[in-house]
């Protein structure tokens, strides 16, 4: 695989009317872009970015996968065959697993959740309690998620039990929130992508590139 389609990343779900422009405002942050190539001529629109650095793309899915931009929740992942371990996936693929994550014993079991709500949204809705790296949902109404950090896990039983859940469809309602102690099960299918660094990291490594 060549380092040019690691550096590449989908993006998916973008409104009608979008621009190369606007893409470029919403990623430019993640690193040096090398190109933007926007497809709207059939259809709805989507766009390949590609990035300078590896992890610039990684930190690009990481942070815009599920963003709200325009009230389109947009969708930003590897395209098939690409990224971190290949195992990105691209339009029109339905569920996929995403890059290799590290699995942990941070669990927590949600309960609750309304018939729309995908992993995806449980996923953005536990980012408030800190760094996500395996969310799924089941058809009963149930979801796990595990954290990276323990003191992650502890806030989210503290702070987001009995909080209100949205689902993408607009779905509504209230979550409880609770310490798995049975520990990792199953093989199931992890969130697109654990954090591995902090954004700032990312924006002084650009910078550094830019003057040099």
């Amino acid at each position: 695989m060549s380092r040019k389609n690691e550096c590449r990343v989908y993006v998916g779900n973008l409104p009608p009317d979008i621009r190369a422009k606007d893409l470029e405002d919403m990623f430019y942050k993640f690193g040096k872009i090398i190109f933007i190539d926007l497809k709207n001529s059939r259809g709805p629109p989507f766009a390949f970015i590609e990035f300078d650095d590896t992890r610039d793309a990684e930190d690009a899915v990481y942070e815009r996968d599920g963003y709200n931009y325009d009230g389109y929740r947009l969708r930003v992942e590897f395209p098939r065959g690409s990224g971190p371990g290949a195992r990105g996936f691209g339009p029109g693929s339905g569920r996929r697993p995403g890059p290799p994550s590290s699995r942990s014993d941070y669990r927590v079991v949600v309960t609750g959740l309304p018939p729309t709500g995908s992993w995806q949204d449980l996923k953005d809705h536990m980012r408030e309690a800190g760094d996500v790296c395996y969310a799924d949902v089941y058809r009963d109404g149930t979801g796990v998620v595990e954290f990276l950090r323990y003191d992650d896990m502890v806030y989210a039983v503290r702070k987001l039990d009995d909080s209100k859940f949205r689902s993408h469809e607009g779905e509504t309602s209230y979550v409880r929130v609770k310490e798995d102690y049975r520990g990792s099960v199953g093989d199931r299918s992890p969130s697109p992508y654990c954090r591995r660094r902090s954004p700032s990291y990312s924006r002084s490594r650009s910078r550094s590139r830019s003057q040099s």
